[in-house]
């Protein structure tokens, strides 16, 4: 049995992949099958280790992002794509896999053509409350659409047992918080309640500057770990040493370019509030049971993320603040509303764990198993 991805180009597309993969490695031995060759197809490997780790053979194309903007790269970019078709069939052809599974995005188009040229099963899987273009083109012909939020089933077939609301994978690893030395491993005070600033790997420029013109007030009553992206580190780190230059909590502050596994665990862990963009982590946040507080990128720039924060603010898990409204002031103001008040904490926590699918991973791991038995007969 062969089973091929495709996706990437952003955390939010690549971890959830790796979550189905080792979701398959654990069905397959509850199952009794013997263990499928797994490939791994996108323009880059994004995080090689993850690859090597769960046994998915990198396959590279080429592929093309078409902006929602006007770019000359638009123009450049559909020969990334027409060359990452060609370069997808031919591998395809020479691997054949019994079923390809689809994250969306840029990224995985030239895999999904392929499947599509090739009569290959296809299974997708949708993050955001609407689809982007390449998951509604991949959902005309998908033998199986799984999706994360209720609303984005009126953008695909009506079809019985096609759609299925599944939430979104997250890693076992990321998945259980440790509050146990959390304080020790993040030289964290024990009784001083911890803000955890999450903007992806790359960082959001936006929730970052809101954080560095408030940490001297926010400080005062509050420890803060942020993650501030790899591209922004020595410039957050420069920043913050001359604001907080005499400041007598300066030591409360704790910048980090990214977390790995164990540190965003332990940060989730003892957190009392999460500021986050709303990708792919509200999924993470909600498994943990943590009140957040959801900056979406504007709709000029993402097309979902604002859906996305409103509707997991529906369930009374978070609240939002959209990007134009953002400043130090209302962050603080909104950080202080949530934790000063036992009663807003506590229903927040209990619809963010309602929310949470701790076994998405796992229903889609079923699904592409069933598809590619039946293709392998």
């Amino acid at each position: 049995m062969k089973i091929l991805f495709s996706g990437g180009g952003t955390g939010g597309h690549f971890y959830p992949i790796i979550a189905v993969a080792q979701a398959i490695r654990e069905r397959v031995k509850d199952r009794r099958i013997i263990p499928p060759q797994m490939y791994f197809m996108a323009p880059s490997k994004y995080n090689a280790r993850a690859l090597f780790d769960n046994e998915l053979e990198f396959v590279p194309i080429s592929a093309g992002k078409m902006r929602r903007y006007f770019s000359i790269f638009n123009v450049t970019d559909v020969f990334k794509t027409f060359f990452g078709c060609i370069a997808a069939v031919i591998s395809m052809y020479r691997i054949y896999p019994d079923v390809v599974f689809g994250k969306g995005g840029y990224a995985s188009f030239p895999a999904l053509f392929a499947a599509r040229f090739l009569h290959i099963p296809v299974v997708i899987h949708e993050s955001d409350s609407s689809p982007g273009r390449v998951n509604a083109w991949a959902g005309r012909f998908a033998k199986k659409i799984a999706i994360s939020y209720p609303e984005a089933a009126v953008h695909f077939p009506k079809t019985e047992g096609v759609v299925a609301l599944t939430g979104c994978p997250i890693r076992a690893d990321i998945a259980q918080p440790l509050s146990n030395g959390a304080h020790e491993f993040l030289q964290l005070e024990q009784n001083t309640p911890v803000v955890l600033i999450l903007g992806g790997s790359q960082g959001a420029q936006h929730i970052n500057d809101a954080i560095i013109e408030g940490l001297p007030e926010l400080l005062n009553k509050y420890q803060v770990i942020h993650q501030t992206g790899r591209d922004n580190i020595e410039e957050i780190k420069a920043t913050s040493g001359v604001i907080l230059k005499d400041h007598a909590f300066s030591y409360r502050y704790h910048p980090f370019d990214y977390l790995n596994e164990l540190a965003l665990r332990m940060s989730a862990g003892v957190a009392d509030v999460v500021i986050s963009r709303a990708g792919s982590t509200i999924f993470e946040i909600a498994a943990w049971g943590v009140p957040s507080i959801i900056v979406p990128l504007p709709t000029s720039v993402s097309h979902d993320q604002t859906a996305n924060a409103f509707s997991y603010a529906r369930t009374g898990a978070a609240s939002v603040i959209e990007e134009n409204n953002l400043s130090a002031h209302i962050i603080i103001e909104e950080i202080e509303r949530i934790n000063n008040s036992t009663a807003i904490k506590e229903t927040m926590k209990q619809r963010a764990k309602e929310f949470s699918r701790t076994d998405s991973a796992k229903l889609i791991a079923d699904a592409v198993l069933d598809i590619a038995l039946e293709h392998e007969k």
